[in-house]
C-alpha cells in the first residue's frame, strides 16, 4: 500500500519529486502483484496438470519420431489440401485394419498334446475307402492351473534298541525358515511375492487363503513377513559389501508413514532409502528404513564408499560427496523435469525457452540411446565427440538466459536448477561407465509408488525394517530371471526346495548367495 504524506510541499520542484516517487512505488507494487499473479497462475496450472494431465515427460524429439507418431493422422489431415468431392469419391477405398502379430508362448513352458481325430463315421470316404492322415494343423493355447493347497505331515520316526536301555532316538525334521510355524517355505515365498512383487495387501492374501478354507489372520501373516526379514539379514549384509565395491552407486529416498512408533506422532513422515549399484545385468538393490532424512543417514549407509555417487539435488548427500574419494553426479532427468513443468505452463500453441532447453536435452538422450549397446570405451568416445559440443551449446544458452528470467516462476526455477547443478550434470561424459541420470534408483523404488496404499503406510517401524529385507526385485522388464544380487525369498521355487531352506537358516549365507548369484 502506498502511503501519502499528511502535508504536501508548496515548492513545485519538491512536489514533482514526491509525485515521481509515488508513481515509482506504485509501478513497483504493480509489478510485484503481476509477478505474484503469474506465480499463482503457474502453480494452479501445474496442480491441474498433475491431477488430470498426462504423467509422461516425453516430448517431441527429432531423434525419436515415435514420440509423435500418434499425432500423425491429425498432422496429415491439417497439411493435406482439400480435394474436389468427385475426386474424393473416386479415390475412396475401404479401410483395412492391420492386426499385430501374435507373440509365441515361451518355449520353456511344458507342452501337453491333445490330439483331435475325426469321428469314426467320417473316416470312411464316399468311395468306400478309409481316409489316411496326410498332415496336421497345430495351434497352442495357454492354460493356467489354479493354486493347489495341501498339508505336509511331518512324521518323525522314533527308534529304540530292545536289547539295551539306551535312550530312544527320533529322526530330525528338516530345518525351517520359521521354526514351529504352520508356514512352509512355499507359503512364505508366495506371501512375500504377492505382497512386494505384486503389491497385494495382507488382508487380500488373507481372503485368498479363506477361499480355500484356510483361516490365517493377517496379524500372523505380518509376523511371518517380519521374521523372514530377520532371517534374511545375513544376505543383506553380504549384499551391502558387494554394493560398496561398485564404481557407481545410485541413491534415492521416498516418504513412508508409520502409524505406531514410540515417541512419534502418527502423522510424522519417515523415509525409505534405496541404494543400487553393480553392473546393469547383475544389480544390487538395497532398501533401508529411517525416521530421518538428515545427512547422517547417507553417511551411515555409504560409510567407507569410494567412487561415483548419483543422486538428485537433495542437500543431505553433500556430506557424503565432501568425503575424499567420492565424486558426485547429478541427474539429467531431474533437470529435464523442471523444464517439462515450465513447458506445461506456457501459453498454448506457443514455444518458448523451455522448448529450446528440452530440445537440447532430448538430443543428449538421443546420443545415449545410440550408444546403448556400445562398450564403455566406445560410449566415452561417442560422448566426447557428440555430447560435449552439445553441452557447450547448452551452457552458452544457459549463460545468456539466466540473467533474463526471474527466480520465482517455473522457467526461472528450471534455469537456476540447471545452473546450480551444472558442474555435476556434465561429469557423466568423463567415462563411458557413468550414467546420465538417476533413473536406476527411481525404477528400483517404484514399488513404493505403484503400491503406495499398501507399502507407504505402516503400523509399526518393525514392519518397515522387515520390508527392507523382503522388498527386492526378482524379475526384469522382459520377464526373465534377473541376475541381480537380490533376496531369494521372492521366487516361489527358491523356498520350495528344502535344501536351500536349510542353508538359508544356517550361518553359511555366503554359500547361499553364491549359489544364486555365482
Amino acid at each position: 500500500m502506498i502511503s501519502m504524506p499528511e502535508t504536501l510541499p508548496d515548492d513545485p520542484a519538491a512536489l514533482k519529486r514526491l509525485l515521481a516517487e509515488v508513481l515509482s512505488s506504485a509501478q513497483e507494487l504493480a509489478k510485484d502483484k503481476d509477478r505474484q499473479i503469474e506465480r499463482l497462475r503457474e502453480q494452479n496450472a501445474l496442480l491441474i496438470q498433475r491431477l488430470f494431465g498426462r504423467k509422461s515427460e516425453q516430448s517431441s524429439d527429432p531423434d525419436s519420431p515415435q514420440l509423435v507418431m500418434f499425432n500423425e493422422a491429425e498432422s496429415l489431415a491439417e497439411a493435406a489440401p482439400e480435394a474436389p468431392a468427385d475426386e474424393v469419391e473416386e479415390e475412396a477405398v475401404a479401410p483395412t485394419k492391420r492386426r499385430g502379430k501374435r507373440k509365441p508362448l515361451p518355449a520353456e513352458l511344458p507342452r501337453v498334446e491333445v490330439i483331435h481325430e475325426l469321428p469314426e463315421h467320417e473316416l470312411t470316404c464316399e468311395c468306400g475307402c478309409r481316409k489316411q492322415a496326410i498332415g496336421e494343423e497345430t495351434s497352442e493355447q495357454l492354460e493356467i492351473i489354479p493354486m493347489q493347497v495341501q498339508v505336509i505331515r511331518h512324521i518323525r520316526k522314533t527308534y529304540a534298541c530292545k536289547a539295551c536301555e539306551s535312550a530312544p532316538v527320533t529322526a530330525d525334521k528338516p530345518a525351517q525358515l520359521i521354526e514351529k510355524s504352520l508356514a512352509s517355505p512355499s507359503v512364505l515365498a508366495m506371501l512375500l511375492t504377492t505382497k512386494y512383487a505384486d503389491g497385494i495387501p495382507l488382508y487380500r492374501f488373507e481372503k485368498m487363503l479363506s477361499r480355500h478354507g484356510i483361516d490365517i489372520p493377517r496379524q500372523t501373516l505380518a509376523r511371518w513377513v517380519i521374521q523372514c526379514g530377520e532371517q534374511l539379514q545375513p544376505l543383506l549384509n553380504l549384499m551391502r559389501d558387494r554394493l560398496l565395491d561398485s564404481p557407481v552407486i545410485h541413491c534415492d529416498e521416498t516418504r513412508v508413514q508409520v502409524l505406531k512408533e514410540p515417541d512419534r506422532d502418527p502423522s510424522s513422515q519417515s523415509w525409505m532409502w534405496v541404494q543400487t549399484g553393480g553392473p546393469p545385468d547383475r544389480p544390487v538393490i538395497l532398501f533401508d528404513y529411517s525416521t530421518s532424512r538428515a545427512q547422517e543417514i547417507p553417511l551411515r549407509l555409504l560409510d567407507g564408499y569410494r567412487g561415483y555417487l548419483m543422486t538428485d539435488d537433495y542437500a543431505g548427500y553433500n556430506a557424503v560427496a565432501a568425503q575424499a574419494g567420492v565424486e558426485r553426479l547429478a541427474c539429467w532427468a531431474h533437470a529435464r523435469r523442471k523444464f517439462v513443468e515450465a513447458q506445461k505452463v506456457q501459453p498454448k500453441g506457443k514455444t518458448g525457452r523451455a522448448d529450446i532447453a528440452l530440445g537440447m536435452i532430448n538430443k543428449l538422450y538421443g546420443i545415449e540411446r545410440g550408444l546403448k549397446d556400445a562398450s564403455d570405451e566406445q560410449r566415452h568416445h561417442g560422448r566426447q565427440q557428440h555430447s560435449l559440443p552439445l553441452l557447450a551449446q547448452l551452457k552458452a544458452w544457459l549463460n545468456k538466459t539466466q540473467p533474463q528470467v526471474t527466480a520465482q516462476n517455473a522457467l526461472g526455477k528450471a534455469v537456476n536448477y540447471l545452473a546450480s547443478n551444472w558442474s555435476r550434470l556434465v561429469r557423466y561424459v568423463e567415462g563411458g561407465q557413468l550414467p546420465i541420470d538417476n533413473n536406476r534408483a527411481e525404477n528400483a523404488i517404484r514399488p513404493f509408488v505403484i503400491g503406495r496404499n499398501e507399502l507407504a503406510v505402516q503400523r509399526h517401524a518393525q514392519g518397515c525394517r522387515g520390508q527392507c529385507a523382503d522388498l527386492q526385485p526378482d524379475r526384469n522388464r522382459q520377464g526373465q530371471r534377473a541376475g541381480a544380487l537380490c533376496l531369494a525369498a521372492l521366487h516361489p521355487r527358491t523356498f520350495a526346495n528344502g535344501t536351500e531352506c536349510r542353508r538359508l537358516r544356517s550361518a553359511a549365507a555366503v554359500e547361499l548367495l553364491a549359489s544364486f548369484c555365482p
